[in-house]
């Protein structure tokens, strides 16, 4: 990763991590897209708004296309340790399984205990550790257990899957004005944006989204260089303890900027869109507070795509939202 940059990343790549998606025995999902005016979810402003599915991918988020790209450049039967909060770790498992590698998933304490329950189902090890630990534990399985370690959002590979995304939105909206995507380490949407402004899009304006008490990301754009902190958020997969190196340096490139919302404001819109019928985990929903809250600047009569990024969310969580 060390000698990874933004510069890496071109057109030619993300095409072939397309392809490689596309045809990954993982079974990724071309997720449909959805107008806003074909639900029945409120809107304030004029504009037209594309919702892109991704709650509804395999695995239930979009972690699949990145792992699928990852497990693909890696040898079969090998032995991966990741750090994962819930969503990754899952796609993971599935994989590490399908491939017949051994892995292991280091997540934080705070990530609920039933992604915890979930992974080990498809035989991979969970160690819960303080968030703070994380990387601790991660090296120590590199150092003593001979483990590979594949990063959750700061790797090449992972990012050009992700990327996909990118690609089968233009496939539906082939100039949007704006996309909102959700950011936690920030490897979905440095991945959107690369596909997106490598395809020509100069004028798409793209937004990230993070909650205000795991602003990583945010900070890091102040600060102008990836910075980390005490993250702390009902949207646990959107609060790793720093952000990625090669995901802020394409942010930096490609995103116009970082919007905040608060964990009430991503508590209001996971009920708003299940009372709509969809089913959204908090840290897939933050786009679509930003959205809901008119934190975007200038959307009146512009093509908006908006991404839920993941419905792994229980019946016992969904009872803690308001109704």
């Amino acid at each position: 990763m060390d000698e990874t940059s933004a510069d890496s990343v071109t057109l030619d790549m993300l095409r072939e991590a397309r392809e490689t998606v596309s045809r990954s025995p993982l079974g990724v999902i071309n997720t449909p897209m959805i107008p806003w005016s074909q639900t029945t979810l409120p809107l304030s402003v004029s504009c037209n708004i594309q919702i892109k599915l991704e709650n509804l991918q395999r695995t239930g988020s979009f972690k699949i296309r990145g792992v699928a790209n990852q497990f693909a450049r890696r040898p079969k039967g090998g032995r991966f340790v990741t750090m994962s909060a819930g969503n990754y770790g899952k796609s993971f498992a599935y994989a590490s399984k399908h491939y017949g590698s051994q892995g292991k998933v280091v997540m934080p304490e705070t990530a609920p205990e039933s992604k915890s329950i979930l992974i080990q189902s498809f035989g991979v090890e969970v160690e819960r550790v303080p968030t703070s630990c994380l990387m601790n534990v991660v090296n120590r399985c590199v150092q003593d257990d001979n483990m590979t370690f594949l990063h959750s959002y700061d790797d090449l590979d992972l990012i050009a899957g992700h990327a996909s995304l990118g690609m089968e939105v233009l496939e539906v909206l082939p100039e949007p004005d704006v996309v909102v995507v959700c950011c936690g380490g920030g490897g979905l949407l440095a991945g959107v944006a690369a596909a997106i402004k490598l395809s020509g899009c100069d004028k798409t304006r793209i937004y990230g989204v993070e909650p205000e008490g795991a602003c990583t990301m945010y900070k890091s754009f102040t600060e102008k260089k990836p910075v980390g902190m005490d993250t702390k958020s009902i949207a646990s997969g959107l609060a790793p303890p720093f952000a990625g190196r090669l995901p802020y340096e394409l942010c930096q490139r490609y995103v116009e900027g970082i919007i905040l919302v608060s964990d009430e404001e991503i508590k209001t819109a996971v009920s708003t869109l299940y009372r709509a019928g969809l089913v959204v985990e908090p840290s897939g929903s933050a786009a679509f507070a930003a959205i809901d809250n008119n934190k975007i600047p200038d959307m009146e009569e512009k093509n908006i795509v908006c991404i839920l990024s993941g419905g792994n969310i229980g019946k016992d969580e969904l009872a803690n939202f308001p109704d």
